[in-house]
C-alpha cells in the first residue's frame, strides 16, 4: 500500500474523536482549514467545519425528473403511438399501467447516474493510485491533513496546538 509523500503535508493522528474535534476547532480558529480529515465514521462537527458543500442532491433530483419524463414519454410512445393494443376494453393511454415501471426505472436511473456523477467528481476510476496519508487512517485512527505551504510561519504554532490535543504521531 503506497503511502503519500508526507514532506508537503503535516499530519495530526489522533486516537479518539474528542481530541480530533478539539484540535480541528483550534486550528480552524487560527484561520487554517485542513486539506482533509480522515475518520472511521462521519463526525458532524468536522463535516460542517470543513465547509465543503455538495450539489449531488440537486443533480439526483434533476436526474429523477428527466428520467421519469423520458420513461413516461417512451412508454406512451410504445403503448399508444407505435403499437397500440386494445385489451380488456381499456383505452390506449392507460396511465396507471405505466406507474410501477416508471417508478422502478426512475429509481434505477437516479442510482446509476448519481453513482457515475459521484465517481467523476471524486476522480475515482479503475487503476487510479490511492493517496494514503496514514496506514490506519480510516481503520481506527483519526487523521487531520494540513498543507505545509498554507501554514507558512504558523507551522510550529499549529504543530504545538495539535500536539497538545493528543497528536500521537
Amino acid at each position: 500500500m503506497p503511502v503519500m509523500n508526507k514532506e508537503k503535508y503535516m499530519l495530526g493522528v489522533f486516537n479518539d474523536e474528542d481530541s480530533l474535534v478539539e484540535a480541528f476547532e483550534k486550528v480552524k480558529a487560527r484561520g487554517i482549514l485542513p486539506v482533509e480529515v480522515y475518520t472511521p465514521y462521519p463526525i458532524h462537527e468536522i463535516l460542517e467545519g470543513m465547509e465543503k458543500k455538495t450539489r449531488i442532491t440537486h443533480a439526483a433530483f434533476f436526474y429523477g425528473l428527466f428520467a421519469a419524463l423520458g420513461i413516461l414519454g417512451f412508454l406512451y410512445y410504445a403503448a399508444v403511438i407505435d403499437w397500440p393494443l386494445q385489451y380488456g376494453g381499456k383505452p390506449f393511454n392507460s396511465f396507471p399501467s405505466f406507474i410501477v415501471v416508471t417508478i422502478v426505472a426512475t429509481i434505477l436511473s437516479i442510482t446509476l447516474l448519481t453513482l457515475f456523477t459521484f465517481s467523476v467528481r471524486a476522480k475515482i476510476f479503475p487503476g487510479k493510485k490511492a493517496e494514503i496519508f496514514h496506514e490506519r487512517a480510516t481503520d481506527d485512527k483519526f487523521v487531520m491533513v494540513l498543507d505545509k505551504d498554507s501554514l507558512g510561519e504558523n507551522a510550529a504554532e499549529i504543530d504545538s496546538i495539535i500536539k497538545e490535543h493528543g497528536k500521537i504521531e
